[in-house]
């Protein structure tokens, strides 16, 4: 009788232990499945890639004969560049990947609200060029609303241009609420015309981090000026998280490369976005940045270039709003490390005459918009 018993728990250990393996064998195909599928997805979004501008509703065709909207040297001029961090980020937000719990916003509700209210507020600035990062077209965090044409809602009558930063394949993590695909990017909105958009692929991460960071890009749009050059506006979203001091080094100097170009072509180049840098700390100040927000290396600069910050005298700087929260837990006004990602830098044939950090207590995004004013020389 004992042995027959033994026997049978003997047999159901068994079964309990085949079951187990054969959940464990599932799991491990199912995964090397994914990883397949992830690697054979990836791809990066083509370099020199010529950008679509698109015009509003009614507006003249032959825009570089129409000298009313050609700008003008002298007259003064507005900019706003605002990472709107795709819909998410009330100011009780917290991101998963900078240590929060979230991984999508809170509803299609909440992004339809927060994406309304990030446009309004930077077209209550009246900007001549609005520059907007972390737009998403189709993504499952902001539950596939179409944040750019939500946005052109707030620009009627503007051109416009966007720049795809990634599309990338669903990401199945983290697993309590995955990821997804994500086909998001940059917008600029202009008063006067564009004359043509190019998309430059910045160098990225070829390791694993390249699933979490995706692709990077800045673009490159023209803007006629009466004299015959052109206002050259670059807009950017450099890389955030698992960038080296390689990825970081061969990005800045790509974008170095192509302003100076044009500066010596003789035009004038505003860029302007979310750099990833930590823009008011001096590389002196490098031990007690986050690992993840660097000073901008200003040597790096070429000649000729400035960003509009350093401009302002030390108390000015140090009195400016952070453009930026971390998202590591809600937003706590003294407790939540805050820090300046966003601004411009301009060529000496630009006059910054105003600039200024909007402090709205980060209420549409974990960015708030910075507005510049200046002038054509």
């Amino acid at each position: 009788m004992h042995q027959k018993k033994k026997s049978k728990k003997h047999g159901i250990g068994w079964t309990l232990l085949k079951i187990c393996a054969g959940i464990a064998g599932t799991l491990v195909v199912v995964l090397g499945i994914y990883i397949i599928y992830l690697f054979a997805s990836y791809h990066r979004i083509e370099d020199n890639l010529e950008l679509t501008v698109e015009k509003p509703s009614g507006a003249a065709t032959d825009h570089p004969e129409n000298t009313e909207k050609q700008l003008q040297t002298g007259k003064e001029y507005s900019a706003l560049t605002y990472n709107i961090g795709f819909g998410a980020y009330t100011p009780d937000f917290s991101f998963f990947m900078d240590g929060g719990k979230s991984s999508w916003a809170k509803s299609k509700e909440s992004v339809l609200e927060t994406i309304q209210g990030a446009g309004a507020l930077a077209a209550s600035y009246d900007p001549d060029f609005a520059l907007i990062q972390e737009v998403d077209l189709d993504a499952t965090r902001s539950y596939h609303v179409n944040e750019y044409n939500l946005l052109k809602e707030s620009f009627p009558d503007y051109d416009s241009v966007f720049a795809m930063n990634y599309d990338s394949a669903f990401l199945f993590y983290p697993f309590t609420q995955p990821h997804g695909r994500s086909q998001a990017g940059l917008s600029l909105f202009s008063r006067y015309p564009v004359t043509s958009s190019l998309r430059r692929s910045f160098p990225v991460s070829t390791s694993f981090s390249k699933f979490f960071d995706l692709d990077r890009c800045y673009s490159i749009s023209r803007i006629p000026v009466e004299n015959g050059r052109e206002l050259v506006i670059f807009e950017l979203h450099m890389s955030a998280y698992g960038n080296s001091d390689a990825i970081r080094e061969g990005q800045i100097s790509m974008l170095c490369e192509d302003m100076k170009a044009e500066y010596e072509a003789g035009n004038y180049v505003l860029c302007g976005g979310d750099f990833n840098h930590d823009l008011k700390a001096s590389e002196d100040d490098s031990s007690t940045h986050e690992s993840w927000a660097y000073p901008f290396p200003r040597e790096s600069l070429p000649e000729h270039f400035t960003f509009c910050l350093d401009l302002l005298s030390e108390k000015e700087k140090a009195d400016l709003w952070d453009s930026a929260r971390n998202a590591d837990m809600e937003y706590v006004p003294g407790v939540t490390y805050t820090v300046t990602l966003d601004g411009f830098i301009i060529s000496d044939n630009l006059e910054c005459l105003s600039y200024e950090n909007i402090n709205t207590g980060y209420s549409c995004s974990d960015h708030d918009p910075v507005y510049l004013k200046f002038k054509l020389k």
